[in-house]
């Protein structure tokens, strides 16, 4: 049964420019207009902090980072029903993650989604009130978390 599947154990990363706008891409395998912010799996023997490093620079090729917070709490989304088995080679039901929020001090020339194993088409910068405008809908509320913990970032 799919729906006694576990989570996928996950990170996420929120990447600030300069002026506080943050880092969405349109994803390879699903080029409608709909954006995220860099996320993926935690490896074995690898910390949350140690697998958001590796999943940016794997995603974006982002290295040059000052870490601002990491977010206290897990964050779930679970898949509908449409994706289930189909995602992840059908092992997991959704994702738990661990985000963080991370500053990117390096120059945008360095970022390139034309990596060993693409995952993205194309980039932008976008203020953090859009999150939840440009999200696919089963990820809304794990965004609209993240929206908040801006929020009280920025404040």
């Amino acid at each position: 049964m799919l729906s006694k599947l576990p989570m996928r154990q996950g990170v996420g990363v929120i990447v600030l420019n300069q002026n506080n706008q943050v880092f969405v891409a349109k994803r390879k395998d699903n080029p409608i207009d709909k954006w995220q912010m860099p996320q993926g799996g935690i490896d074995a023997n690898e910390t949350p902090f140690i697998a958001m490093k590796r999943e940016l620079a794997e995603e974006t090729s982002i290295t040059k980072i000052k870490v601002l917070k990491e977010i206290e709490n897990w964050l779930e989304y679970e898949l509908p029903p449409y994706l289930l088995g189909k995602i992840w080679k059908g092992r997991y039901r959704g994702q738990k993650q661990k985000w963080f929020i991370v500053k990117f001090i390096g120059s945008e020339s360095e970022i390139n989604l034309n990596t060993k194993h693409p995952e993205f088409i194309e980039w932008k910068w976008i203020d953090y009130n859009l999150l939840t405008d440009v999200i696919v809908d089963f990820k809304k509320d794990v965004y609209k978390k993240l929206k908040i913990e801006l929020k009280n970032f920025f404040n």
